[in-house]
């Protein structure tokens, strides 16, 4: 998209200042853990890039603040590739590099800001090589350290220590669909049809490049089927996010030219878990309310 396009989707270039007014406006706050997605074409034309939408997230959550993103390892394995051809495996077995936190680049449909983010000084990034997070601030340490090999969206990963810390997301003109946090919801979710996988992941233990075996919900494909529920052609995570905004478990807003959504991490995994287990557990009845529905955004905590 061409410079022009984005400046007059903006109404003029994006600077530093208009974003953390639009981000203070939007509800949040300094002190804030928050968890982000970004989408920089909905922005605008931002004055300095990624950089300058790092730099505005700081200065509203301010030095007691922590940003949290999902990273995950552009050159992971896929699922399958168990099932490729045996010398191909061999192959990759002799010459594929461990994932490193500090060196291995964030999955590239995750966008610039993860990226960016994780090169900042004071950063730091969690150890799991196809779910990996990297977090800045004042919590980063609480949130990244001893990511669980096995269930890594699940208990104690850093999505629920980020709902344990009260903590927040921010979808700045991301698409609903991309709400990594409903991941952990799924993984809490008791429901029919649960969908697992094991892959094989060259990781670093001790010093050494060493081959382990993960087991996590399927966050590729789906944990669950939501076809019957939400129709072939439609996004459940998508569904589920509007759901709660409907609740009353988020706020929505403008920062920049981006539409944007602010919720609270605990609210939305409780409406999250609860929506799955309704819908797939066969349980009938009115969809769940989100915990606080019809708080306004001054009195969301």
């Amino acid at each position: 998209m061409d410079e022009r396009t984005l400046l007059t989707r903006s109404a003029g270039p994006v600077t530093r200042h208009r974003l953390a007014r639009d981000l203070a406006g939007l509800g949040l706050r300094r002190g804030d853990t928050v968890m982000f997605h970004t989408r920089m074409s909905a922005l605008g034309w931002v004055a300095g890039g990624a950089a300058t939408v790092l730099d505005a997230l700081l200065d509203t959550v301010g030095d007691t603040g922590t940003l949290m993103v999902t990273c995950g390892w552009n050159d992971a394995l896929p699922y399958d590739f168990g099932s490729w051809p045996a010398p191909w495996q061999e192959a990759v077995r002799s010459g594929h590099p461990a994932y490193d936190p500090e060196s291995s680049e964030c999955d590239h449909a995750n966008g610039r800001l993860p990226e960016a983010l994780r090169h900042r000084p004071g950063a730091l990034r969690s150890r799991h090589p196809d779910a990996s997070f990297a977090a800045l601030g004042a919590a980063a340490r609480e949130l990244t350290r001893d990511h669980p090999w096995d269930d890594p969206h699940g208990p104690d990963s850093p999505l629920a220590r980020l709902v344990a810390r009260g903590g927040r997301v921010l979808m700045l003109g991301a698409p609903l669909d991309t709400l990594t946090l409903l991941h952990h919801a799924e993984a809490l979710a008791t429901a029919p049809g649960k969908r697992f996988v094991a892959y094989d992941q060259p990781v670093t233990v001790d010093g050494r490049r060493t081959w382990r075996r993960f087991h996590d919900i399927d966050s590729e494909h789906g944990a669950f089927d939501y076809a019957p529920v939400v129709g072939p052609d439609r996004d459940a995570f998508e569904v589920v996010a509007r759901a709660a905004l409907d609740a009353g478990c988020g706020v929505s807003g403008r920062v920049a030219a981006a539409g944007s959504h602010l919720f609270e991490a605990g609210a939305l995994v409780e409406f999250g878990r609860a929506w799955i287990e309704d819908r797939l557990g066969g349980a009938a009845g009115r969809p769940p309310e989100a915990p606080g529905a019809g708080a306004s955004p001054s009195g969301v905590t």
